[in-house]
């Protein structure tokens, strides 16, 4: 069993909301997370059929059986159930009194919007964290192994070979229910679509290109992409723009947020062809940047990360937020330093005095300071954050 990250907070919470809901892609480990934090309430899957179609059809006697409160699991499968819940949690009045998960958050949120305001807490459980899938481990892995194989839970606890479950992840949950959700009547082009997203990973997002090289058009592009957003499948990192003016670049960049996933994507079958690979550097980044959106996430915390770009190609590739100042981070996947590597953290900060802290993310191990930028390898980056 991996412990997670992310219990204590949703341990915290269950003690102040009397429900906890807990949203995340397909096999990040929700339900196993669920049974392990909450033991003492008993469980349903809204996945098994007969479960589903007793709620469906009998809401209130389906809640009755459990009046201590329950995990409810995939409850996305029958949202008329929230409102109920609703009425159940007012009366009740106690504090982690139902558990509820699902994967499809942009159905979720929506319902849980209208019937559960204020009285859920929301938790986004993405994968495992680095430090998650190897802090035991007896050997640390190489850069290329890590990217290859991404840190999806099953891949760790069955011991799997990560094309083959990614490829298994892939036909049965991306394409299956992301295709059920937009009604997608092409499948080929929507495979197509797939890969040319995981090859666009690290790009700014162009959907008129994408749309071109798919044979769609941009309004289909532009919601079959909000889906893989919303499925927790890629992340859409905004540009950041406060105190600056027009001349800023407005598009999202395209992250993937789980390096084995995009590899599997772009055909990359072991991890010694990741070594010379022209995607290294945008995978390097895309793990770095999910490395992070996880300890934000981990710790109940909102995602406050963007990008920032000028029209005349001025970049840092990451920006925090923080309110009152920021931090910038450049990531170079790199072993050896250049001096060129500061150029843009250089830039961004005689343009911003809000910047607190810059650093430098690099793919090699040794972390020091040098010019008051923390430059930092990538296992410490890892395991530490910044």
């Amino acid at each position: 069993m991996i412990k997670r990250e992310i219990s204590k907070t949703v341990l915290r919470l269950a003690r102040q909301y009397p429900v906890v809901t807990i949203t995340g892609p397909r096999q990040s480990g929700k339900t196993t997370l669920c049974r392990m934090l909450f033991k003492e309430k008993d469980y349903v899957s809204l996945e098994d059929i007969d479960k589903r179609n007793f709620a469906q059809q009998d809401a209130r006697g389906f809640l009755a059986r459990f009046p201590h409160g329950a995990v409810l699991d995939e409850v996305q499968r029958v949202p008329e159930l929230l409102s109920y819940i609703q009425t159940i949690v007012d009366h009740k009045q106690q504090a982690g009194f139902f558990i509820l998960t699902g994967s499809q958050q942009f159905e979720l949120l929506e319902n849980i919007s209208q019937s559960l305001a204020g009285r859920t807490a929301l938790v986004k459980l993405l994968p495992l964290s680095y430090r998650e899938a190897y802090e035991q481990a007896k050997k640390p892995p190489s850069l290329e192994r890590c990217l290859y194989t991404g840190l999806y839970p099953r891949i760790f606890d069955k011991k799997l070979n990560p094309s083959e479950a990614m490829a298994f992840y892939t036909s049965t949950y991306v394409e299956r229910d992301l295709r059920m959700l937009i009604n997608v009547k092409d499948l080929s082009k929507f495979e197509v679509f797939l890969k040319l997203c995981a090859g666009r990973t690290g790009q700014i997002l162009n959907l008129s290109s994408l749309g071109n090289d798919c044979g769609v058009n941009h309004a289909t592009i532009k919601s079959w992409i909000s889906v893989l957003e919303a499925s927790y499948i890629v992340k859409l990192l905004r540009p950041y723009y406060k105190n600056f003016n027009k001349r800023l670049v407005k598009s999202p960049k395209l992250y993937f947020l789980d390096t084995g996933l995009a590899s599997f994507l772009l055909d990359i079958q072991n991890e010694t062809q990741l070594k010379a690979h022209p995607l290294k550097g945008a995978l390097f980044e895309s793990f770095v940047i999910a490395e992070l959106l996880k300890k934000r996430f981990n710790a109940g915390k909102p995602d406050n990360l963007y990008y920032f770009r000028d029209n005349v190609g001025n970049e840092v590739d990451l920006v925090c937020d923080n309110g009152n100042n920021v931090d910038q981070v450049e990531i170079k996947s790199g072993q050896t330093i250049s001096g060129d590597f500061f150029k843009n953290l250089r830039f961004f900060s005689a343009l911003n005095k809000e910047v607190r802290n810059s650093y430098l993310i690099y793919g090699g191990s040794e972390s020091y300071i040098r010019e008051a930028i923390h430059i930092t390898g990538w296992q410490d980056i890892a395991t530490r954050g910044i």
